[in-house]
């Protein structure tokens, strides 16, 4: 143990630290440098790119034109709610005779229908569904229409069996779900995300 540290190595350590030290310095350094340097570029790049763009402001230059952003843009559709004539395009296209139609007098808690809360409730009652009655009615085409009209989940009509439980509903009787409704044991928020 005594020839470790006697004067000799310890001039020795002490520059192998020293070493150490420099070369440390030396690398976080030329690091901060060198990548100052390339943010410096990238941030020029981007001041250029940004300058380009608002000289080209209003001339509405072809896409090539534009910046290269690092976003990828999604192709976005309008829904469709006018004719070339001007008529406003009916968006109901049900077949009403298949399961009756209901006003809103007649409505019933449609929430009590597992994987129905207040917003789905809402779109049906906007396309004219206000019943357990016309519920239970359903056919496959109907399921399909109402879920493009209401844009909902494709398939979850059927998975959460609206049918089945409206058959139950509306005799008076009550499925687990609706005696969770009439407890008030039952988050809408999270009922309609799954």
């Amino acid at each position: 143990m005594s020839q470790i540290f006697n004067s000799e190595n310890c001039i020795n350590w002490w520059c192998l630290l020293l070493l150490m030290l420099l070369s440390f310095l030396i690398g976080y350094f030329l690091s901060k440098w060198l990548n100052g340097k390339s943010s410096k570029e990238a941030l020029e790049r981007c001041h250029d790119e940004n300058k380009k763009l608002k000289l080209l402001g209003g001339d509405r230059k072809p896409k090539e034109e534009h910046a290269n952003t690092t976003f990828i843009s999604k192709k976005i559709m309008a829904k469709k709610t006018m004719e070339r004539s001007g008529k406003a395009v009916e968006k109901n296209d049900l077949d009403f005779s298949n399961f009756g139609k209901a006003t809103a007098s007649e409505k019933d808690d449609l929430k009590k229908i597992s994987g129905v809360g207040p917003f789905i409730e809402n779109k049906l009652n906007e396309i004219g569904i206000f019943t357990f009655e016309q519920v239970s009615k359903f056919s496959d085409e109907d399921i399909n229409n109402i879920t493009n009209l209401i844009e909902f989940f494709p398939g979850r009509i059927l998975r959460d069996d609206w049918r089945g439980q409206a058959i139950i509903l509306k005799d008076g009787g009550k499925t687990d779900f609706s005696k969770r409704v009439d407890n008030n044991d039952v988050d809408y928020n999270e009922n309609e995300k799954t």
